[in-house]
């Protein structure tokens, strides 16, 4: 509910989390209306803080156009109460060709010329197959790149973008660390992976290691999120956060000491 969500966002800034994500897309606008509605009350963007959202089609035409870009700036603008967005991703660019999301006036160079105009600081690209994401990084157009639920313990399929991108110097952000719940939450109380049924050979595989995390004395979920944490091609980990407790929570699987024999035995088991 809104309350809760309001309590959530006021949580986040009163911790040490200086990173926010958001899309134009989530709950069709309303992620970036609510952290609108809390950034008025703390008159602007704490000090130090970063705040990115993400450019999107249209999801009820599917219209993926240069104009569109702009119209899915201004409307975050709006929503988010900012006059200027420090960093804006392109979203999901795997719903349009390639060919069309770089032609001249197209969604690429509508960004770039929204970043010239200063409206934008920086651009990134957020997305799903990795041979695209690489293909996208490769332009040298964008100086971000989020990846998500392919570089998990169960995952490792966006190594190479993780590679492409640290030679580019590209920062790399890897979201979804817990495969959308099944490694934060154990295959019993949560059996989907990446928004899917999870095969039962994974399902298998997540068992295996919730019994070495539990030898180690270590919840599942801390090995999980600091799987991405731990390697230093990955500048930050994108986690969903959905109540005031959580924050504390995620710090704390953060700060969980795990020993090297414990990630060892998981890497066996991936």
């Amino acid at each position: 509910d809104e309350d809760r969500a309001f309590r959530t966002l006021e949580a986040v800034f009163e911790s040490p989390i200086n990173f926010l994500d958001t899309a134009a897309s989530y709950g069709d606008g309303e992620s970036e209306r609510r952290i609108g509605e809390v950034l008025k009350k703390k008159g602007g963007l704490p000090e130090g803080v970063v705040l990115a959202t993400k450019a999107d089609r249209d999801l009820q035409t599917g219209e993926f156009s240069g104009d569109q870009m702009r119209r899915s700036v201004e409307r975050s603008l709006g929503l988010l109460g900012l006059d200027r967005l420090q960093l804006v991703y392109l979203h999901d660019p795997e719903h349009e060709s390639f060919g069309r999301m770089t032609e001249p006036g197209g969604p690429v160079e509508v960004l770039r010329k929204l970043r010239d105009e200063g409206v934008v600081e920086h651009l990134g690209v957020a997305g799903g197959p990795i041979d695209l994401m690489i293909r996208y990084v490769q332009t040298d157009l964008f100086e971000a790149a989020i990846t998500h639920n392919r570089y998990t313990l169960l995952d490792r399929s966006a190594e190479p973008l993780l590679d492409v991108a640290a030679e580019r110097g590209v920062a790399l952000l890897n979201a979804a660390p817990y495969g959308s719940g099944i490694l934060a939450k154990g295959p019993e109380a949560y059996s989907r992976y990446a928004y899917q049924e999870a095969p039962k050979e994974m399902v298998e595989k997540v068992r295996k290691m919730q019994v070495a995390c539990q030898e180690f004395g270590v919840p599942l979920a801390a090995a999980a999120l600091q799987f991405s944490m731990r390697d230093p091609r990955v500048v930050s980990t994108i986690v969903g956060i959905s109540r005031p407790e959580r924050v504390e929570q995620t710090l704390e699987l953060a700060a969980q000491s795990i020993p090297e024999g414990l990630w060892e035995r998981l890497s066996s088991l991936a």
